[in-house]
This record gives C-alpha cells, structure tokens and sequence, in this order.
C-alpha cells in the first residue's frame, strides 16, 4: 500500500474527530471541562383574582419557543382548576377553569429555561392588516415622517430603525408630536410606530419579553417591536432602535393582546418572579437532548443504561492506554512483557489504588515466580504448566486476602480483582526470559511492564481524560490517526540514542 494512502486515511479520521467534537461542543452545547457549569432561570407567574361566586376561566400567555432560550419544563399549580395549553397562532396559552370558586385565588405557572441558540428558519411574509385610513392632519403627519424616513433608508431594517429613532427622540418635530403625545412611554411608541409603518406596507407587530435578572423583585413584562423583511422577523427596541433582543430578555408573547384575562372576577392582578441557578452543563445538555430532535444527541452514550455506560467508560479509556504503550515501545524503547499487558494491568489499578496495586501486584508476581521455578523441577508440559500457575496464583490471591483481613489491612481484599489470568502469563513470561536470556533481561522487562502501567493508569484514569472520552468517544478516530500513523514509525528510539552514545562519540568529526 502507497503512503499517501495512510496519509490520507489518517488525515479523514482526524477531520471527521474534530469536526464532531467541534459541532457537538459549539452547536449543541456539549462542555469541554467536568466542571463546566451552566446558569437556568426559573420564572414563576402568579395570577391573583376575587371570584364573583360563578364559573371561572382564566388565561395566561406563556413562553411558546422564545428565541434564544428552551423552555426545560414547565409546571402548572392550582387547586381544583382544569387546566390545558392551546396555542394561537405563535402564542401558547393556559387555559384554567372552575365551575365555582370563592375566597381569594391563585394560579401559578413556572418554568425553567435555559439559553439556547436554534437556527431560525426564513418566514413567509404576514398577511398584511388593512391599511389605517389617516385623516386631516394624521395623514399629512404620517405622509411627512414616512418621506423624511424613506430619503434616509436603504431596507426595511433601516427603515424600521430610522422611524422608531424619530418617535423615541427626546425632542420629536412637530409631525411626530402630533402622533404621539409627550411623554411617550416604551407601549405608546411601539403602538405608533406599528401604526405609521401599516401606512407603509411593512408588516410589524407587538412582542412582550420579560429581562431575566436576578434581585428584581416583580419584574414588569416590556414591550418590543417586530418588523419582517420578508425572510425574518426583527426585533427593534423602541428605546433606542437598536436592533436584536439582548441576551436575558425572554420572548413571552407575540401581539398587543392582554397577557392574560380572567372571566367573572375582579381585581387580577399578574406579578412575575425570577431566580438563577447553576447546574451541571453536561446535565444540561442532556435535558435540552430530551426536547430537541438531534441525531447525535439521540446516539449519545448518556442515553444507555446506567451499567452499560459505566462498562463503556472504563472500555473506552483502553485505546489511551494502547496509543501511550505505541509510544513508549516504538518511540522511547521501553520493553515491556506482551504489548497490551500493562493496560490490562492499569485496569485493575483503578479498583484499587496505584501504590497499593502496585505493591499487591509486585508481591503476587514474586511469589508466582518462586512457585515457578519450582515447577521447573517437575518437566511438567506447557498446557498443564500454565494450568497449575493459574491455580497457584489463585491461592497466592486467596492467602493475601485472608491475610490482610486479619491484619486489618483492608486494602489487600483488592488483590481479587487483577486479571489472574494476565498475571499467570506474566509469571510465566518472566520465567521464559530469565532462563533464555538471564535475570538481568527478565527484570528489565519486568520493570519496564510495571512503569508502563503505572504510566497508562495515570493518563488513562486522570478526571479531565475519563470525562473528555466518554462525552466525546469521536476523540477515539484521532487517537487511531495517530497510531495508524506511528505505524510507519522508523527512526531511532531514544533508548537506542543512548545505547549506542558511544559510537557516536567516537565518531570522526
């Protein structure tokens, strides 16, 4: 096979990895750290009322899909109320009905949000309301404004703009102080504004949105205005004609209508409250998966059984250890006994502790070894040598757990969970080298096996490693990029650099 193409299959992997991480952490939210943590604001609604000893109906604007947040989840409390949502055209509503009530009331709403960014898909444009029919000077007012505008703009939004800066002006003309009496409030200019550009054929609307600000106490619903340039709709704030929501205004309701109303009683009376809470982003995340429909989200492993996300979460964390034993045998020269043996090993660190695992683990391999070499004595073939040194380290296990339960050293209970099967083998590769190649080689690989799993376990098993792969297992391509690509590694290993320093020191110059 050409070079080229490992290079180009290494380079496909590591694009697809990044391009996944990239959307997964920009557009869905996904957080790069464990202790990431995002803000939700929950808004409560309280609608107080005096019956008038007859059926009530009650309704309430509430959030529908406001731009820029996701509404999590919302609750509706009230005593022996029917209630139901209904929507109308882009508002939704609640809806609650008694067929008698006395005393005082309340009914509540809350919900929880949270900020999210949706692409906002190109609208058609509204059917248009029949044009107000402007008399006497309101025409000659409106015509004026509407030509000074006009001369000014280049597009609808700047149109919009240019008209909304005239009525909020601090000192308006005489044209727009005919329309609009002084002092004008944020209601009466966006109510004008939306009267002067029906003149214009330019559909425009009412929005309410509630500022989501923690220490306000009975924060107010705000009006906004709307224009749609034929794709879209574009917020203007009637203050200062700027254009966009600021980020903590949540989009309640969509017209001039009132908020709420409520049918036989009297004194109602709407109050808002807020409050901020911080969560877990990586929690968050999965609550917006619930709501939103996302292929990738929906392929997450947070959406597996508990115990199989807890079986992937260690399995998924072996090719780390893999790619680092790459490095160090091909790279730095470590040798080591077999080539995934110190992974395995690192495994069984977790369940204990490195120190302890590591002595547990030297202890059992060093009476093993013993046992071996007396095995050696009894010409036994390889089947049943291998055989009795699986049985032997089972006992070995076996005693140093016992043991340590009666010397109160809770800590070599763990000795159960090494992989017994990768230790015989080790015991049994140890006594091959020290027979064919001595001591000296047998400890040197030894040790080597043991460093390397001590190396694996620390980058295998570091917080920040263990979230990244399980919330991110695309990583996984890049790390097979990276090892296809170290497969065609061959230049010196640094162990070598030293082995052979003094050939090079002698080297003429």
């Amino acid at each position: 096979m050409k070079r080229w193409h490992l290079r180009i299959l290494a380079a496909l992997l590591a694009i697809t990895a990044i391009g996944l991480i990239g959307y997964k952490a920009r557009v869905l939210g996904y957080p790069l750290s464990p202790s990431d943590q995002v803000e939700s604001w929950v808004i409560e609604a309280r609608l107080g009322f005096e019956p008038e000893n007859s059926a009530i109906k009650a309704e309430l604007a509430i959030p529908a899909e406001p731009e820029g947040f996701i509404v999590l989840d919302e609750n509706f409390v009230s005593r022996g109320y029917g209630v139901q949502t209904e929507t109308r055209g882009d508002n939704r509503l609640a809806l609650w009905s008694i067929r008698r009530a006395s005393g005082q009331q309340a009914l509540y709403y809350r919900a929880t949000v949270a900020r999210h960014s949706r692409e906002v898909e190109p609208e058609a444009v509204p059917a248009l309301e029949e044009t107000p029919e402007y008399e006497g000077l309101e025409s000659e007012a409106v015509q004026a404004i509407l030509d000074e505008v006009r001369s000014k703009s280049a597009d609808i939004a700047t149109f919009s703009s240019l008209l909304v800066k005239m009525l909020a002006s601090p000192s308006p003309d005489e044209n727009v102080q005919l329309l609009l009496p002084q002092p004008a409030s944020r209601e009466a200019v966006t109510r004008a504004a939306i009267h002067i550009l029906a003149g214009a054929h330019i559909p425009a609307r009412m929005v309410w949105g509630l500022r989501l600000s923690e220490g306000v106490r009975d924060p107010v619903p705000e009006p906004w205005l709307e224009v749609n340039n034929g794709e879209r709709w574009i917020p203007i704030n009637p203050a200062d004609a700027s254009h966009g929501y600021p980020p903590d205004l949540l989009v309640w309701w969509h017209g001039d209508a009132p908020l709420f109303s409520v049918e036989n009683a009297r004194h109602a009376e709407l109050q808002f409250s807020t409050s901020r809470k911080l969560e877990p982003a990586l929690d968050m995340v999965g609550r917006k998966g619930e709501l939103i429909d996302s292929p990738i989200m929906s392929y997450s492993l947070s959406t597996l059984p508990v115990h199989v996300q807890n079986v992937y979460a260690s399995l998924l964390l072996v090719p780390i250890g893999i790619l680092l034993i790459v490095i160090l045998r091909n790279v730095i020269g470590v040798r080591t006994f077999g080539t995934f043996m110190p992974v395995l090993i690192s495994l069984a660190f977790r369940e204990t502790d490195l120190a302890s695992g590591v002595l547990l683990f030297s202890v059992i391999v060093t009476m093993g070894l013993a046992v071996r070499f007396y095995l050696e004595h009894l010409k036994l073939l390889l089947v049943p040598r291998l055989a009795v040194v699986v049985i032997v380290v089972i006992l070995l296990m076996l005693l140093v757990s016992m043991l340590s339960y009666r010397l109160e050293f809770d800590i070599g209970l763990s000795v159960a969970l090494f992989p017994m099967v990768i230790m015989a083998m080790t015991i049994e590769r140890i006594s091959i080298v020290w027979e064919e190649h001595g001591p000296a080689d047998a400890i040197t690989q030894a040790v080597g096996s043991l460093v390397v799993a001590i190396a694996c376990y620390l980058a295998m098993y570091n917080e920040r490693v263990e979230y990244f792969v399980f919330v991110f297992p695309e990583v996984l391509l890049l790390v097979l990029a990276f090892t296809l690509m170290m497969g065609r590694y061959t230049g010196y290993r640094l162990s070598e650099l030293l082995r052979f320093r003094a050939l090079a020191a002698g080297k003429p110059r």
